[in-house]
């Protein structure tokens, strides 16, 4: 066995990197909320928009947050 260890232990290594590996992948998609639809007809070369919409829309809700608490202070 790889590095002097047993069956059993090796297996449950290999079974939580598994697992840290997937947790780790779920956590970056739920952090960039990344756009998976796939358009009827694909961009022309140049066209194509990489953005991440996660970003967008925290900053969106940044904005507003900050226009509301503007409005407060005048009202």
């Amino acid at each position: 066995m790889p590095a002097g260890v047993s069956w059993p232990r090796y297996l449950r290594m290999f079974g939580a990197s598994v697992l840290a590996m997937f947790a780790g992948a779920q956590v970056v998609h739920q952090y960039y909320l990344p756009d998976l639809s796939i358009p009827d007809i694909p961009p022309r070369p140049g066209e194509l928009q990489t953005e991440l919409q996660g970003y967008r829309v925290r900053e969106e809700a940044a904005a507003t947050l900050q226009q509301l608490r503007e409005e407060q202070k005048v009202d």
